[in-house]
């Protein structure tokens, strides 16, 4: 396996890397996140993570292959991002709550020689939630780093996601089966 640099500041896209057995650095890049109004909403997440990595393009050396990610929550067609605070917070996951949404995150793996993008699309289905414990849960796992106010790894996901159609990991943040898949597209490079 060649060397791997995360460009990512997410505990939780190490931790499935980690938890698949990968070996990686980690360097996290702070990257404006805003994209063309026009863009469609399926294509957001993937054109992020490749502006990530574009970004991120100085810090690879000789056979190293970085992976950048951007999950986006999406909803009625609109994207929720992470929220600002605390109401922000507790307006998304009301608006999810009971609902069936849609997690996309968007990869691209970029080495010295060539460039994989993708994404990966999850169908996440809530059970309804009262304002009692949208509140609880805001107050206690703080989500503010999460997209759509939540983490499927944390209370609302134990006991509040009814279902899920794709990929768990994908929803955490990185669909670690398709990383995995992609990868094995890179070459190594000629001496």
């Amino acid at each position: 396996m060649r060397p791997l640099i995360l460009a990512s500041k997410s505990p939780r896209r190490s931790q499935l890397l980690r938890e698949a057995g990968f070996e990686f650095s980690v360097h996290g890049l702070d990257v404006d996140e805003s994209f063309p109004p026009e863009m469609p909403v399926e294509d957001v997440a993937e054109y992020l993570a490749r502006r990530k990595a574009l970004a991120g393009r100085h810090l690879i050396q000789d056979r190293e292959i970085l992976i950048s990610a951007d999950s986006v929550v999406i909803l009625d067609g609109q994207i929720y991002n992470k929220p600002t605070d605390h109401a922000d917070a507790f307006r998304m996951i009301r608006l999810l709550s009971g609902r069936q949404h849609t997690v996309i995150t968007g990869v691209c793996l970029l080495g010295a020689e060539q460039e994989r993008s993708f994404s990966d699309c999850t169908e996440v289905y809530f059970d309804a939630l009262n304002d009692e414990e949208i509140d609880q849960y805001i107050r206690r796992c703080t989500p503010f780093d999460k997209a759509g106010a939540y983490g499927v790894q944390e209370w609302i996901g134990l006991c509040k996601i009814r279902r899920i159609e794709g990929s768990y990991a994908n929803v955490m943040g990185l669909p670690v089966h398709r990383v995995y898949a992609e990868l094995k597209y890179f070459q190594e490079p000629a001496i």
